[in-house]
């Protein structure tokens, strides 16, 4: 009785897409810090979703979510001149 697995796993290499600029000057890369000034792509606020033209997915609540599936957490800026106290 043969024991060895008959079943082989195969990895092919990642694809790499062509970038969806096509414009210049060039957006910002997806992996670079301004990533957010990338132009707009696709829009749905009715869905509370953007797609930029670097490949990121912008959420209304600032999340996005990267070309390579890397998720970034909201992170709504904190405005602390309208803090309010209760009395």
């Amino acid at each position: 009785m043969n024991t060895s697995s008959s079943r082989r796993t195969l990895t092919t290499p990642q694809r790499k897409n062509p970038p969806m600029c096509q414009h210049q000057p060039l957006c910002p890369t997806s992996d670079s810090a301004d990533r957010e000034a990338a132009r707009l792509v696709a829009h749905h606020p009715e869905q509370g979703w953007s797609l930029l033209c670097n490949g990121v997915l912008l959420f209304e609540d600032t999340g996005e979510l990267l070309p390579d599936g890397q998720i970034i957490a909201p992170h709504r800026p904190r405005e602390t001149g309208q803090v309010m106290t209760a009395a």
